[in-house]
């Protein structure tokens, strides 16, 4: 895995743009939020976000361990928001889906 916080992958041929929008974080109101990844594919214009939860070492109290996300992450999580109705070609808002650990 990398360390990465952008890039590009291919999913059924076509290039998706991946951004980290925000790491895990605490919240008053919420307790612990998972981090965030903005989607968007190249030459569209409807943007997707994808909301992990958060990692359990944080609940437990345990020290943040490095963000790791990686291409196979992403594309399912890109399938998942696909599969849950994200139509990147359309116009609107930004969609967001909470997604698991795995992007599924």
């Amino acid at each position: 895995m990398s360390n990465k916080t952008a890039g590009i992958v291919d999913v059924d041929g076509l290039p998706y743009e991946w951004a980290l929008r925000s790491e895990p974080s605490w919240g008053d109101a919420q307790g612990w939020r998972g981090m965030t990844i903005a989607l968007h594919r190249q030459d569209t214009q409807r943007e997707a976000v994808l909301e992990f939860p958060p990692p359990r070492r944080l609940m437990k109290g345990l020290p943040r361990g490095r963000l790791q996300i990686n291409d196979a992450l992403v594309s399912r999580g890109i399938r998942a928001a696909l599969q849950a109705g994200w139509d990147p070609e359309s116009r609107g808002k930004t969609m967001y889906f909470a997604v698991d650990a795995d992007g599924n």
